[in-house]
């Protein structure tokens, strides 16, 4: 069976992508800080860790999240140094952001079957191969991507039986968002996986 894009799916609902452009608003905390790491690829600055309980995160900013603009000034082409330096010079308690939708990343809903599978095995958080005949070969799941989120929560960082484990407990129909894995590389270089776990918001975003 193919997935249905049901609305009656919360966890689609959560982990839906638009890849559409939005206006952010981020508030500075108390130190001036943002709680973000941004990184520059294709000549774009990406979102590449949001920090939990951060004004990043109460936001709404996710991983993958392109700015594209800061205090309405473009930021293609800019490296990520200098993308820090624009966020962290930013004058006022607040910045305005235009932001594109994780743009690089993509859903796919996948049915459990009667044994409670969904059809692909990951390691690391990369899925590494398909079962024949799954939910996951038929709805298009492919190999050499990361897992970033289950259900719109986001998992970047998180043991691979942590990430099993959200799978196990969710609904009958998941959702995951994905992206390529020689892009998720590029996105986490220079960020160890401790720091990653002990820092990303990995918290159930609303509806």
């Amino acid at each position: 069976m193919t997935a249905p894009l049901s609305a009656g799916s919360v966890g689609l609902a959560r982990a839906q992508v638009t890849h559409g452009v939005r206006q952010v608003i981020v508030c500075k905390n108390k130190d001036g800080k943002l709680g973000l790491r941004v990184k520059s690829i294709n000549k774009g600055v990406f979102v590449a860790l949001v920090t939990k309980n951060s004004p990043g995160a109460i936001a709404g900013l996710r991983f993958g999240d392109q700015i594209l603009q800061v205090n309405g000034e473009n930021m293609a082409g800019f490296s990520s140094d200098k993308a820090h330096n624009i966020l962290k010079q930013a004058k006022g308690d607040s910045i305005t952001m235009a932001v594109r939708d994780r743009p690089f990343e993509r859903t796919i809903t996948l049915h459990k079957d009667s044994t409670g599978h969904i059809g692909f095995v990951f390691r690391d958080g990369k899925i590494t191969d398909i079962s024949v005949e799954s939910s996951a070969a038929r709805n298009g799941l492919l190999i050499n991507h990361h897992l970033l989120e289950v259900n719109g929560q986001n998992v970047v960082g998180s043991k691979d039986t942590e990430i099993s484990k959200i799978i196990d407990n969710g609904e009958n129909i998941v959702t995951i968002t994905i992206i390529p894995t020689f892009i998720y590389t590029h996105m986490i270089k220079n960020m160890s996986n401790s720091l990653l776990k002990k820092l990303m918001d990995h918290s159930i975003p609303e509806c």
